[in-house]
């Protein structure tokens, strides 16, 4: 069933409010505009991965973070510097490895004996996109550092705080194969991304086109320079007066404290299988993931489709499993499948 279209949500509202809600929605159909754009000429060079793709543009329409977690070769880095050339904005990527200090990453204070003063280097942080390629690959000190820039957007460098660029973004790659050598990121750290996404393989049609696209003799289609920072900061304003009505929080309110307290939601036999639910901020990001998403479908407001969609996504890092369910082979992803199954949606 098509929620978009039976959605009681998409109805007018209230003859007090309707007027307001149908200009908010003509404003966002139209300032939502650009969406398709990036989508275009994202298309131009990542073959398949639309799911990556789209909520590459939430988490960046929200001012939220990502976490990508796949197989290498599916696309990961392209995606990310590919939206950079379309956004026109700064990118650094940064190759996480277990002798990284926290100096490369933000920088550093470097002595002039010619001026006989510090000053700041300023590390690769400061851009506007930041690629954290393998981040469980370096030590907790490393990932601390990248902490404070990603929740306070700013940098302590000595005695002096550097505000980052607008608008910034940080995307985190893990390769899920391979556990030697690594730093399992805390859940105090995984819960400052808005998203974590695991990525498949491409369908075989897809991969077909992906043989062609970098084997061929004609070069690449350059991608265009399609919006500016500028209207990307405007539009994080926009998304967060989309329409959310009461039933879509309490709903969201509900999804997450089913995973806290199973056994309100019918879910009892979850309890001996969750240690721990999601957190306030999974709530806050649900919302906030929700709206992004209903701007991406050119929509001033919120429909229970939109919740769903981003929900697993929000939660896949938020809800922790018991020595139980890993013993049964349960995973986060089941759990979710069925906490959304069973929560009554409005």
């Amino acid at each position: 069933m098509d929620m978009e279209q039976t959605s009681p949500l998409a109805a007018p509202a209230p003859s007090s409010t309707s007027d307001t809600l149908r200009a908010l929605n003509e404003r966002i159909q139209q300032a939502s505009s650009f969406v398709d754009l990036i989508d275009r000429e994202m298309q131009k060079v990542i073959v398949g991965q639309q799911d990556m793709v789209q909520k590459l543009l939430v988490a960046l329409l929200a001012d939220g973070h990502i976490m990508l977690e796949g197989m290498p070769g599916l696309a990961k880095t392209l995606a990310i510097k590919t939206l950079a050339d379309v956004v026109d904005v700064g990118f650094s990527r940064v190759q996480f490895t277990p002798d990284l200090l926290p100096a490369d990453l933000v920088g550093t204070m470097i002595y002039s004996p010619r001026n006989e003063e510090f000053t700041v280097k300023k590390g690769p942080i400061f851009s506007n996109f930041i690629l954290a390629d393998e981040i469980n690959r370096a030590p907790a000190k490393v990932q601390s550092a990248l902490l404070e820039a990603m929740q306070e957007r700013q940098v302590t460098i000595g005695p002096t705080t550097h505000k980052l660029p607008e608008p910034f973004l940080v995307m985190a790659t893990m390769n899920p194969i391979e556990q030697e050598g690594t730093y399992p990121l805390p859940e105090a750290q995984t819960d400052r991304f808005m998203l974590k996404v695991v990525l498949d393989y491409p369908r075989k049609e897809e991969e077909r086109a992906i043989i062609r696209q970098n084997t061929g003799a004609s070069p690449q289609v350059p991608v265009q320079k399609v919006i500016h920072p500028k209207d990307i900061v405007n539009a994080r304003q926009l998304v967060r007066e989309v329409y959310m009505d009461e039933k879509i929080e309490q709903y969201i309110v509900d999804i997450v404290y089913a995973t806290r307290k199973p056994a309100d939601y019918r879910l009892g036999d979850l309890s001996s299988l969750i240690s721990f639910g999601g957190s306030p901020r999974a709530s806050i990001n649900m919302a906030l993931g929700a709206k992004a998403y209903a701007f991406t479908k050119r929509r001033g407001y919120v429909i229970p489709e939109d919740v769903r969609a981003v929900c697993p996504d929000v939660l896949r890092h938020r809800i922790g499993l018991t020595y139980e369910a890993e013993a049964e082979n349960i995973s986060v992803n089941e759990i979710i499948d069925r906490v959304l199954n069973t929560v009554e949606v409005p």
